[in-house]
């Protein structure tokens, strides 16, 4: 039991970080240290989506699906709705190049406004 808790949890995890990555510039604009944590994880993303590699919390999870006993993911909520949006059918190599693209221009797109927004806000 504790090794799926684990497993759900680590996937829970991955999505937060993956939407952190993706939105994450957002909350910026609220509290003024989140750029040193979301640009390091806004650039691992990318990297891991140009790049092509696994994330490492993918293989913590999956050994930890292995400790219980799985080898497919189950019908429960976390696996069931989750798992489609951070391993979705059909995602090609081109995809993940627009995934990264996106991840790169929105994040860019918030800071370049929010440092030309506080540059005025200091004029």
């Amino acid at each position: 039991m504790l090794p799926l808790i684990a497993a759900d949890t680590v996937l829970t995890l991955h999505l937060a970080f993956i939407l952190f990555c993706a939105f994450g510039a957002v909350l910026a604009l609220r509290w003024r240290w989140i750029p040193w944590l979301q640009l390091p994880a806004a650039a691992w993303g990318f990297y891991v989506e140009l790049s092509g590699r696994i994330c490492p919390l993918t293989s913590i999870e999956n050994h930890f699906r292995e400790q219980a006993g799985q080898t497919a993911y189950a019908g429960d909520f976390i696996g069931h709705y989750l798992l489609a949006t951070i391993y979705p059918d059909g995602l090609t190599r081109h995809m993940q190049f627009l995934l990264g693209a996106f991840v790169l221009l929105l994040n860019l797109s918030i800071y370049v406004w929010l440092i030309r927004h506080r540059r005025r806000s200091h004029d």
